[in-house]
């Protein structure tokens, strides 16, 4: 069942960081205001459960200090007052950092540094977002709290693992919201929900207080509904003062990856990757074909890094809690015990050849672009999901377009790209060069404002 996304005020809780910040400085809105429209969209949609925490009583007394000390003339810049939604994967002080799982957790006694650098720039906190268990799935529907529900249709998938800070976003329940991203973890759920989602370069952001899945492949990152307001997101957190896009070149030229990108996703995504090459083409810019080599090793590759380093972490944790765990994810951290450590070390190796064969795809281009998911969210639940005619397992075909990345570290935003003939979402990707994610930012914001109708923001805001 469907539910309708539009209320009186919803308009106004879509808007993007960008566009309110002014008015909030100016004093034309008030933090607690932007609060309490958060904690309404909150209480008006429990069965999306996108939180497991609500941050409540200390959101609202953030935003009265948050007043007062704007109106002090004591602004932080643009996050100050704004209502950010934190993954519970990532600590937050004073909290417990669930992991969406029932395996016993403790409160944490220091925010992760992303947090903290938040905080310093005057963001408040609103809560703690709903995942897929330890992170480690693509649906967010194995979560001790439940599974997360896609705002277009609660019968699917937000995607995952971010699925909550997704689904928060499009509903308006924050403004902007904090996710990690393994193998697609921001960018699938960005996707399902038709937000915006940046993986940074690799090691770009830090990982202190944070839950591990695979430190070799993990990064956090901001989820936004604008592409301006994940370049603001990005500076705060790491450390520095927000200067907003860089100014993107006139004229840009897109690499498009067809081959296992493109050669096989449902006809309302091929139909959205080639209307974005249109629109590009009719505004000045060029799209040329490349090709990835090896592509098609990168789920073997990935797995015999991931599942090795996830149960390492998890192993001690097994031992104590196993019943604890959700069966599935169980499972895959129990396969990753057989992994021989020939196969690992021979993955990291084939992991820095597919990072080369990256650069080169890159050569000559500004970006790559192409699909984030082959298809619409899956329905919740679902073990297989069908694209043209064909059922294939979901968890393999919602990471099939993303995981390179993580392997290689290069940076990577997720679009909106329109909704297909069912109603949801599609997303595409713009994949940058290395430590060249500020750049990156400002390809996609021009490519935002040119592609499914000038998909750049949700609801409206500036990219």
């Amino acid at each position: 069942m469907s539910f309708e996304l539009r209320t009186s005020n919803f308009e106004r809780d879509l808007r993007a960081i960008v566009e309110v910040a002014p008015l909030v400085r100016s004093g034309a809105l008030l933090p607690i205001d932007l609060v309490r429209s958060c904690l309404d969209q909150i209480d008006a949609r429990p069965h999306v459960n996108a939180f497991t925490t609500v941050l409540q009583d200390s959101a609202l007394d953030e935003a009265k200090r948050a007043a007062s000390a704007i109106r002090a003339g004591r602004w932080r810049g643009p996050l100050h007052g704004i209502p950010i939604a934190v993954k519970d994967l990532i600590d937050v002080a004073g909290t417990r950092t669930t992991s969406g799982s029932k395996v016993p957790s403790i409160e944490a006694a220091a925010d992760a540094p992303v947090v903290r650098s938040l905080r310093e720039a005057g963001a408040i906190i609103i809560g703690k977002t709903n995942l897929h268990e330890f992170a480690f799935g693509t649906t967010s529907d194995e979560s001790a709290f439940g599974p997360v529900r896609n705002p277009f249709d609660e019968t699917r998938s937000a995607g995952g693992s971010s699925g909550g800070s997704a689904a928060a976003l499009a509903t308006g329940m924050c403004f902007g919201a904090i996710g990690t991203d393994t193998g697609g973890s921001i960018r699938i759920p960005s996707a399902a929900c038709g937000t915006i989602g940046l993986k940074p370069t690799f090691g770009e952001l830090s990982t202190g207080g944070v839950v591990p899945l695979s430190p070799s492949l993990d990064h956090v990152g901001p989820m936004t509904r604008s592409v301006a307001d994940a370049a603001v997101l990005l500076q705060v957190m790491k450390g520095m003062q927000p200067t907003g896009l860089l100014a993107a070149p006139r004229r840009l030229v897109f690499g498009i990856p067809r081959s296992f990108f493109a050669d096989h996703v449902d006809e309302d995504v091929s139909r959205a990757l080639e209307a974005a090459r249109t629109a590009l083409a009719e505004n000045g810019h060029e799209a040329v074909d490349v090709e990835i080599e090896h592509a098609k090793a990168t789920a073997d590759v990935y797995l015999h890094i991931v599942l090795p380093e996830a149960s390492w972490y998890h192993t001690p944790l097994l031992e104590r809690h196993a019943s604890s765990y959700s069966p599935g994810v169980r499972l895959r951290l129990e396969m990753g015990g057989y992994v021989l450590a020939e196969d690992y070390i021979r993955a990291l190796k084939l992991k820095e050849a597919l990072t080369l064969r990256v650069d080169r795809a890159l050569e000559g281009c500004d970006a790559l672009l192409l699909p984030c998911l082959p298809t619409a969210a899956p329905p919740l639940g679902a073990t297989t999901m069908e694209i043209n005619g064909r059922a294939e397992p979901v968890r393999g075909s919602m990471l099939r377009l993303t995981q390179l990345f993580n392997l290689t570290g290069h940076p990577v935003v997720a679009l909106p790209a329109g909704n297909g003939r069912d109603g949801m979402p599609r997303g595409m990707q713009v994949v940058g060069m290395r430590n060249g994610t500020e750049r990156l930012l400002a390809v996609a914001a021009a490519t935002a404002s040119q592609i499914s109708g000038g998909a750049g923001s949700v609801g409206g805001g500036t990219g």
